[in-house]
């Protein structure tokens, strides 16, 4: 089920190099097609590709009226509610304490600072292809609205009352029900019904990834997301049972998600692979679980822990598993992972739904130089000057020389004019 390498062997190298964040030349001009249409066209464009996509009607509302929000949340199971409010607060409550903090550097003559701005308006997106996800929903629009974005938008292909729910307790403003790369497009350019927005964030397929790095210029976007995926670094110490079902929770995901297993010790492969066979047939999604390992999952055997360690850091894995005792002790050394899960209870599924670090995560090997989304995500940041004319003064010289250097004698003008007589 998970095919077999070693590492340092060429299969092992040529799978290090195997991601980006490339598209099909068709997925790339289907895409492009449609955002190109959605921008010129508006709502009628998006009328057409909800009819041709979604199986929606012509008469369907895009908008999710704020008049039906409040039955449609009372029509969620109670324990699913209570579960999502349990996640929210935790999730809030880490968030607040990214919040950035302003800067300045001042003494009587002048005061220089960094303002932080929360973003006016920004666009969520929740998938709902294969499955829907409330969990999402919070992970995008709470850090938002933590940090103070006035205007929050949500597109989702399937607006449940769960994630109608989420929406709500996260501080969604406004409910697209609309998906795919026209829902991108509609919030990047805006339309007659939906005011474009400043930033795009969350995961979605390859259509709406390719959509996000088109529209990239227009709007700002967190990333262009790949396939998630896991990596678990165990020893021979560790629980195959907890391991094969950490793997199967990121392989249901979807069939091209990504599962790897290094280790030193041969053994464990044997070991794992028994309790994938046991658990497989008890997964209501066994058949994408199952196409997910046969064609992306992976054992990595190292010849030592330095190997190992090595392979790690080159993947950059979304989502990194550290089970056992050599691998726990190695946390300090480890530079390149989305999220680090250290110990046999943290299981991948504490960060997706209630710990309350961010699930939306570089992948691709983009953990290398991307971050979580958090709250800085949703604010920028603005520099203000104020100085006195003795502040400026101490200046004049250096700026009327590198000015001047640089041929731009306008420049030094604008400093020197205000030190002519009388003024």
């Amino acid at each position: 089920m998970l095919r077999r390498l070693t590492f340092p062997s060429a299969p092992c190298l040529e799978l290090l190099k195997s991601r980006s964040s490339q598209f099909s030349d068709e997925v790339e001009s289907a895409t492009k097609a449609i955002v190109t249409d959605v921008k010129n066209r508006g709502d009628s464009a998006l009328i057409e590709y909800l009819q041709r996509f979604e199986s929606k009607s012509s008469g369907h509302q895009i908008k999710v009226p704020q008049s039906q929000w409040d039955t449609r949340c009372e029509q969620v199971e109670q324990s699913l509610a209570d579960a999502l409010e349990f996640a929210a607060i935790r999730i809030r409550r880490f968030h607040e304490s990214q919040l950035p903090k302003e800067s300045a550097l001042s003494n009587d003559d002048e005061n220089l600072s960094l303002k932080v701005v929360p973003l006016r308006s920004v666009g969520l997106y929740a998938p709902g292809g294969t499955a829907c996800y409330p969990s999402s929903v919070l992970m995008t629009g709470i850090p938002a609205s933590v940090a103070g974005v006035e205007r929050i938008v949500l597109a989702c292909p399937q607006v449940t009352d769960a994630v109608l729910f989420a929406a709500k307790l996260a501080g969604v403003t406004e409910v697209l029900d609309m998906g795919g790369a026209q829902a991108i497009a509609a919030m990047a350019y805006g339309t007659e019904t939906i005011p474009s927005v400043d930033k795009i964030v969350g995961p979605g397929n390859q259509w709406v990834a390719c959509a996000k790095r088109l529209v990239y210029g227009q709007v700002d976007i967190d990333s262009i997301a790949g396939p998630s995926e896991i990596l678990i670094w165990a020893d021979a110490t560790a629980n195959a049972k907890f391991i094969a079902a950490d793997l199967l929770a990121q392989a249901e995901h979807d069939i091209e998600a990504r599962a790897i297993l290094v280790t030193t010790n041969s053994g464990l492969y044997n070991r794992v692979a028994v309790e994938l066979s046991k658990q497989l047939d008890h997964l209501s999604r066994r058949k994408i679980a199952s196409k997910s390992l046969d064609d992306y999952g992976v054992f990595v055997l190292a010849t030592n822990d330095e190997q190992a360690l090595n392979f790690v850091n080159k993947y950059a894995p979304e989502h990194l598993e550290l089970i056992g005792e050599v691998p726990e002790a190695s946390v300090e050394k480890i530079y390149s992972a989305g999220a680090v899960f250290v110990g046999p209870y943290v299981p991948e599924a504490a960060g997706d739904y209630t710990a309350g670090p961010n699930h939306v995560l570089p992948t691709g090997g983009t953990a290398r130089f991307a971050s979580p989304l958090g709250t800085r995500d949703f604010s920028r940041q603005m520099s203000v000057l104020r100085m006195n004319k003795s502040a400026l003064s101490k200046q004049r010289n250096a700026i009327e020389t590198i000015a001047n250097s640089e041929g731009l004698d306008g420049h030094a003008r604008s400093v020197a004019v205000r030190f002519e007589h009388g003024l």
